[in-house]
C-alpha cells in the first residue's frame, strides 16, 4: 500500500455556453446606454461583432438572441409587432451587472443593517467585553472567559460559577436608514458629446441592488429632476433618459424632503448626483430660468433648502460631476450650510465614492 498523493495536470472543463455569458455582459452594458432599446442595443452588438469577431461558427448572433428569449431575458413587445423588450429578469441582471462593476470588491453582508456608535443588545458581536448585567442574553456570555474567571476567583478544588464570574461579549446596535437618491436628467448630462447619464444610471442601479441585497431593512427612493422633479421606480432605472430640461434642484430637494418626512426610520439622508448648477425655479405655473452664471435668486432658494434639511437632520451628499471653480464654490457653500458632504468626481471614480460615503453616512452622528 503506497502513501501520499499523485498529481497530474489540471485541465478545467470547458464552460458551458461561454459565448452566451460573454455576450450577455456586453448586451447588458449596451441596454443601459440605449435606455432599454433592444433593437438599438442588438444593432450595436452586431456592429461590434463584425469589427471584433465576438461570435464564431459554433455560436452566432442568432443563437444568442434565441438564448436570450429561452432564458427569459427578452420578450415580445405587444405594442410593436416583431420587436422585443427586456423582461424583469433583464432589469435585475442589469442592476447586478452594475453592482459587480462598481462595487465588485464588496463582500456580502449577513444582516443587512447598519452599525451605530452605541453598544448594548444588538445583532453583531464586537471585540469589547464586560461583566454580566441583568437582562443580557445568554448567547452573549463568553463561556471561556467566564470559566477562567471562576477558576481565578474560587480555585479548582472548590470550583463554582457565580454571576460575578460571568463575562459577556458586547454587541453593537443596528439601525435602519432611509435614503433618497436624486439624479439630474437635465440636458447638460449629455452636453458637449459627453455621456454622463449612463454612469449616473449605473451608480443608481448598483446602489439599488446593494441596498436590496446588503441592507434589506432600508428604504431607497429614487427621484429625477429637470425642470420639475418626480419619483421613479427602481425597475425604471435602465430606461432613464435625459430631457431638454434645465436644472431645478429646488424641486428635487423639496420632493426628497417630502418623501423622507413620511419615513419613520431614525436615519435619513439624500444623495444628489448632478453635473451642473441650479438654473431653474417654478413660481406658480411659470418657470424662472437662467443658465448663465450663478443666479442668486435660484442659488439662494437652493441654499435655504440645504439649511432646512440640516434642521431636520437630513445630511446631503453631493456628487458634482464638474471641475469648474465657480461650481465648486457653489457646492462648498451648499455643503457648509447643510453640514453634509461633497465630492468632486470624475465619472470613472463616481461609483467608488458613492459606496464609500454610503457606508460612512449610515451611522447616526450628532
Amino acid at each position: 500500500m503506497s502513501l501520499g498523493f499523485r498529481f497530474s495536470e489540471y485541465i478545467p472543463a470547458p464552460e458551458e455556453n461561454n459565448g452566451f455569458e460573454s455576450l450577455l455582459k456586453l448586451f447588458m452594458q449596451l441596454i443601459t446606454i440605449t435606455s432599454g432599446d433592444v433593437a438599438e442595443a442588438l444593432a450595436w452588438l452586431n456592429s461590434l461583432d463584425k469589427q471584433y469577431n465576438l461570435t464564431n461558427d459554433q455560436y452566432g448572433m442568432g443563437d444568442f438572441i434565441e438564448d436570450l428569449k429561452k432564458k427569459g431575458y427578452l420578450d415580445e413587445d405587444p405594442q410593436r409587432q416583431g420587436t422585443f423588450k427586456i423582461t424583469a429578469k433583464s432589469e435585475q441582471q442589469i442592476r447586478k451587472s452594475a453592482l459587480e462593476e462598481i462595487f465588485g470588491k464588496l463582500k456580502k453582508g449577513t444582516k443587512g443593517t447598519h452599525a451605530t456608535p452605541h453598544t448594548g443588545v444588538g445583532d453583531e458581536a464586537s471585540t469589547d467585553q464586560r461583566e454580566y448585567r441583568f437582562g443580557d442574553a445568554i448567547e452573549q456570555i463568553s463561556m471561556t472567559d467566564s470559566l477562567r474567571n471562576a477558576q481565578i476567583n474560587h480555585g479548582l478544588s472548590d470550583f463554582m460559577l457565580t454571576e460575578q464570574d460571568l463575562e459577556v461579549t458586547e454587541t453593537e446596535h443596528k439601525t435602519q436608514a432611509s435614503t433618497v437618491l436624486m439624479i439630474d436628467i437635465s440636458h447638460s448630462m449629455i452636453l458637449y458629446g459627453e455621456d454622463r447619464i449612463t454612469p449616473a444610471k449605473k451608480v443608481a442601479m448598483a446602489l439599488a441592488e446593494l441596498v436590496k441585497q446588503k441592507y434589506p431593512k432600508d428604504t431607497l427612493d429614487v427621484i429625477v429632476f429637470g425642470n420639475d422633479a418626480w419619483q421613479i421606480e427602481i425597475k425604471d432605472l435602465p430606461y432613464l433618459e435625459v430631457g431638454p430640461y434645465h436644472t431645478n434642484t429646488v424641486a428635487g430637494l423639496e420632493l426628497a424632503m417630502d418623501i423622507l418626512r413620511k419615513r419613520k426610520t431614525p436615519n435619513k439622508q439624500i444623495f444628489m448626483i448632478t453635473d451642473g448648477k441650479p438654473t431653474c425655479l417654478k413660481e406658480g405655473l411659470r418657470y424662472y430660468k437662467n443658465s448663465f452664471g450663478l443666479d442668486r435668486k435660484v442659488v439662494n432658494k437652493t441654499i435655504n433648502l440645504a439649511a432646512q434639511c440640516r434642521k431636520l437632520k437630513i445630511p446631503i451628499t453631493t456628487f458634482m460631476i464638474a471641475t469648474d471653480p465657480y461650481l465648486q464654490q457653489f457646492v462648498d457653500e451648499f455643503t457648509k450650510v447643510n453640514n453634509g458632504q461633497a465630492y468632486y468626481s470624475s465619472l470613472k471614480g463616481l461609483g467608488h465614492l458613492v459606496f464609500k460615503d454610503y457606508r460612512q453616512n449610515r451611522r447616526k452622528t450628532f
